[in-house]
This record gives C-alpha cells, structure tokens and sequence, in this order.
C-alpha cells in the first residue's frame, strides 16, 4: 500500500520541479544568454587589448619605470596605482587620477593618457560584471547569478536518472517525436555539463557578493597598523624591488601608492605555483619611509578564509589550470547556450504542435 502511493507521490514532485524550473528559465533566459555570451568573450580580453598595442617584449627595469612615473607627475597627474595589464608579458597600466598610461616593462609609452570610453572588450567586460548599470546592474547581475544557480540545481534534480538508466540518460536518442528528441539531447547535455557549470556558476556568484562573503567567513584584507609619514617616501623601485625580495621568485602584479595618512606601499605579487595566472594575491606591505619590509603574506600561507576568497576568480575564469583551465570554462559558456537554446525548443514546439 506504502508502495502504491509512493510512485504517484514521486511523479508528482518530479513535475512540480520540471514546472519550476522551466518557468525559471524562461523568465531568466535573457540574462543568462547576455552572461554567457559576454564571459565567452572576455576570457581572453588581457591578450586581445595588449594585441591592439603591438611592441617588442622589454623586460620589466623598476628604475625605468619609476622614471616614466615621475616623468607623468611632472605634468600634475596624480599616480594611484601600476598593474600589469595580464596580457602580454611585462606590459603595466598605470592608473590616474584621470584616465591611465600603458607602458611596457622599459618604462616606454604605449598608449599615452586617455579617458575615453572603454573599447569592445571594455564594454563586454562592462556588461558582464554589472549591465554597464552601476550598482543597479550588479543587483541585477547578481540575481540572475542565484537563479541561475537554483536553477541548475533543478535542473539537475529533475534529469537525474533512476535506478541504472544512466545510459539511456547520458545518450540522447535520434528516434521518436521531436519533443522526445529534444527532451532526450536537453537532458544528455544537461547532465554532461551541470557539475562544471555549478563551478562556474557558483563561483561567480560569490564573487558578485565577494564582501559580504567574505565578511561572513572571516576574510580581513591584508592590513597593519598605520604609519605617519617622515617626508618624502621612497621611490617606486625600491618598494617593488623590497616586496619582490621579500617573495623570491615572484613577479610583479600591482603597486598601490601610500597616502596621507598611512606611509605604506602595498604590492602585489604572484609567489610560484599560485593558481592565479593573471593577478598574483601575493601580498607585501612595505613602509614608504625606509623601503623595509613590513609584512609578507604569501597566498600559500594564507588563513582558509582568504585562501577561499582569492581561488574564486581563477576557478571561475578557468585560470588555474592554465590555457586548458580558460578553454573549458569558455566550453561551459557554450554549454549554457546550448542548454539555453534546446530549453526553450522544447518548450515551444508541444504548443506549436497544439499538443500538452
């Protein structure tokens, strides 16, 4: 009797999740198409504008560099920070208080200083992260992300198969009626792809969200207390040149420069073996008074928290595992297309059909 009723109870859930989680897509679907499209598109975008400035490769010379960067404050800009553009190798951007410079590792201007409205890859980039809708788009962003989130995990749950049918689950059939067919390759490729995409998906979330999770998990910033200034600080050279010491072997990912109230350089860098290909997590907090060290904090070596924080942007970009790692998170943003596409197939051709 217990048996009798526990089948019907099953189907009948089973339906109520397919329901849910195709009125879900459908009402997402835009969002989710725009996401796919653009992060297919920006994964490689430090490589694509370094290839719009075309030069010979200069090794990175921290003298030469802190001369062009003296050179631009001679004109009244105000330096705030250098990163490396991530692209080429040994090319920095060094940004502004207005607009910012691309040089390559000799310190030679690339591109001079522009303000302008950012090109394709800025404005795809833009779109990703927030709709180019300010904090606005990012709350939009940011529920689509958790929809989409739930909504692999329905989807998931309704294309489970039973028992041992996994083989007629994972192998989608060419015989029968369009919808069976479609519902067949929906599936197929649905479970073939979900655990990847849930990767993807969910760490790209968390990043959308990255303070209050990381507040919520006990993630500080790297921080000392502050110093006062005694004069004028030390240059940029002998600051990168202390924090590349203090991290043998590492390279320079970003310099942010002290301000009034704190004298402290603070570098980034990438230490050997992190899983961040593009910008190292690296910490080094040097005192702009006397260019000594005052604080390493290796990535490797970091509490769980902030290790947990720093791996969300090279999983979810594919980033830790190189050109492999990138090429399957583009392949999961084809996936999603194609989940996209057949979803919605499915849903239209019965009504086309006039049929349930």
């Amino acid at each position: 009797m217990i048996m009798a009723q526990s089948a019907p109870s099953n189907r009948s859930s089973r339906q109520r999740i397919l329901k849910f989680h195709r009125w879900i897509s459908l009402a997402a679907a835009t969002f989710w198409l725009v996401q796919a499209l653009t992060g297919i598109g920006i994964l490689f975008h430090w490589e694509i504008a370094d290839a719009a400035y075309p030069s010979p490769h200069q090794p990175t010379d921290l003298a030469r560099i802190e001369q062009r960067i003296d050179a631009i404050r001679s004109t009244g800009a105000t330096v705030k920070t250098i990163w490396t553009t991530a692209g080429a190798a040994d090319r920095y951007t060094i940004n502004l208080d207005k607009g910012s410079v691309l040089i390559s590792g000799d310190g030679t201007v690339l591109r001079p200083a522009t303000i302008e409205k950012p090109a394709l890859m800025g404005m795809l980039v833009g779109i990703h992260h927030d709709l180019l809708g300010g904090k606005l788009g990012s709350w939009i962003v940011s529920i689509s992300g958790l929809l989409l989130l739930s909504n692999l995990a329905l989807g998931l749950t309704a294309g489970w198969p039973r028992g041992r049918a996994w083989q007629a689950a994972l192998v989608p059939t060419r015989k029968g009626p369009l919808p069976a067919r479609l519902y067949s390759w929906h599936r197929a490729i649905g479970l073939w792809g979900c655990l990847p995409a849930l990767l993807v998906v969910t760490t790209g979330t968390l990043l959308k969200f990255e303070d209050g999770v990381g507040d919520l998990i006990g993630a500080r910033p790297v921080a000392l207390p502050a110093v006062p200034r005694a004069g004028d600080p030390v240059g940029f050279a002998a600051a990168a040149s202390s924090a590349l010491a203090a991290i043998p072997g590492s390279t320079l990912t970003m310099v942010r420069w002290p301000d009034e109230v704190d004298a402290t350089y603070t570098v980034r860098v990438r230490a050997p073996g992190e899983i961040r290909r593009a910008y190292g997590a690296s910490v080094v907090l040097v005192d702009a008074n006397t260019g000594a060290v005052r604080g390493t904090y290796p990535i490797a070596q970091a509490d769980p928290a902030r290790g947990f924080m720093s791996a969300l942007f090279p999983l979810h970009t594919g980033e830790f595992g190189g050109l492999v790692g990138r090429l399957l998170s583009a392949l999961v943003g084809f996936w999603l297309l194609g989940i996209i596409v057949l979803g919605t197939m499915l849903w239209t051709k019965p009504r086309r059909s006039g049929k349930a």
